[in-house]
């Protein structure tokens, strides 16, 4: 049998080296603090802005489909983790405190410039 063959005959490939465009991203946490937004080079030269605090969020009104910009006063739960709650940070599906009335996050502060919420009941 050659060697760097398997029984079949088929060859034994290595395995590929890490690539930088694979790595994983640092995690940013959106506190409850004053606009803090930052600007990054992203893939292609283009610039994508993201937010590491915010006190302020586009909430919608589902029943006159007008949105606000509101401040936002609390996080009172996270679904996907109650201690991001107890912390202040902002995640999508969490739902918050605001001057309307408590809403639901909808996108993904840590990945754009803003906050999108929706009332709920």
């Amino acid at each position: 049998m050659k060697v760097g063959r398997k029984i079949s005959g088929g060859r034994y490939h290595q395995s590929e080296k890490k690539k930088k465009h694979s790595r994983k991203g640092i995690d940013r946490k959106v506190k409850l603090r004053e606009v803090k937004p930052k600007k990054l080079r992203v893939k292609g030269g283009n610039e994508k802005t993201v937010l590491l605090s915010s006190n302020l969020a586009n909430v919608i009104d589902p029943k006159t489909k007008k949105s606000q910009k509101v401040e936002i006063k609390n996080v009172l739960e996270t679904p996907s983790n109650r201690f991001l709650a107890r912390q202040n940070i902002l995640v999508k599906s969490a739902v918050i405190e605001t001057e309307l009335g408590n809403a639901r996050i909808t996108n993904r502060p840590s990945q754009e410039g803003s906050v999108q919420a929706v009332l709920v009941k």
